[in-house]
């Protein structure tokens, strides 16, 4: 079975370049990817969508993986995901190792991609005023709304927001970005 630490050097995964993970390679790191999700969302709970690495691999199995190394050992330190979508991409999670330069990131990636046609985040909390903090565009239309939540069971609020339950819970949710409707 291949290392982490050799699959790391087998991909020869750049520095300071956001590199999207081949399945073979998500695999291979599906501990390292899980555990960087997993301390992302650790203030809250944890990620609904990822209980174990097997979720990388499984259940999140169809999600992109975009990885970057910002430091000087050969370890990913932070990865974005995200889902094809028929209004685009869907940007469903970010994971880092804790490192204000991880963090930064992860959120700026997302946050300069969400500004693009055809990329998507629903967010809630700390990351709804994040992405307005960074001029994303937040999409409070309801028709626009319900076209790229099609078949999601959802409640608009008057604010443009809108619960939904995920998982076990039920968020307060926003739409950010450009998404293909």
């Amino acid at each position: 079975m291949i290392r982490l630490l050799d699959l790391l050097n087998e991909i020869d995964l750049p520095k300071n370049k956001w590199v999207d993970l081949s399945d073979a390679e998500k695999k291979e790191a599906k501990e390292l990817l899980f555990k960087l999700i997993d301390d992302a969302y650790a203030s809250i709970g944890g990620h609904p969508n990822y209980n174990s690495p097997e979720d990388v691999v499984g259940g999140e199995g169809d999600a992109h993986y975009v990885v970057i190394d910002l430091d000087e050992d050969p370890e990913i330190d932070a990865v974005v995901t995200f889902k094809d979508k028929s209004a685009g991409k869907k940007y469903a999670s970010i994971g880092h190792d804790g490192s204000k330069a991880a963090k930064s990131q992860s959120i700026n990636k997302i946050a300069t991609d969400l500004k693009s046609q055809g990329f998507f985040i629903e967010v809630s909390g700390v990351l709804k005023d994040i992405m307005k903090s960074k001029g994303v565009p937040q999409i409070t239309d309801s028709n626009v709304i319900k076209a790229v939540l099609k078949g999601k069971d959802i409640d608009l609020n008057d604010d443009g927001t809108y619960q939904r339950k995920i998982g076990n819970k039920t968020f307060t949710k926003a739409l950010f970005g450009n998404p293909l409707v």
